[in-house]
């Protein structure tokens, strides 16, 4: 069995979710979106409101739902990330809210929850 790497799986859980959001009636604006040292997988749109989504993809339960791997620390990297993108694109006075899309693929089975205002 070949072991893939986290990027490999990360890349392609950003890949489903970006589909599950598009199928959702959700606008892409920017993947992988960077700002110093953080990071945010997917930025979107809703409606009027701006969506910043975390990704998390998981191929067997071992350590749990993906979910769970979204600690304070990585809350707060998202917020600096999000925070970066308001002001390079000059946005302000916009409804803004944090996601996240986790996905659990094993074999041919496929679980995507989507958290809204998930912190």
């Amino acid at each position: 069995m070949t072991r893939l790497s986290a990027s490999v799986t990360g890349r392609e859980g950003e890949h489903l979710a970006r589909d599950f959001l598009l199928r959702s009636g959700f606008s892409i604006l920017a993947m992988n979106y960077r700002c110093e040292r953080a990071e945010v997988d997917i930025v979107a749109e809703e409606g009027e409101v701006l969506v910043f989504c975390e990704v998390k993809m998981r191929r067997n339960d071992h350590f749990g739902p993906p979910e769970l791997a979204i600690t304070q620390r990585k809350q707060r990297q998202l917020r600096q990330a999000a925070l970066g993108y308001l002001a390079e694109h000059d946005i302000r006075d916009r409804s803004c809210r944090f996601d996240v899309v986790a996905i659990e693929k094993e074999g041919s089975r496929l679980e995507i929850r989507h958290w809204k205002d998930a912190f």
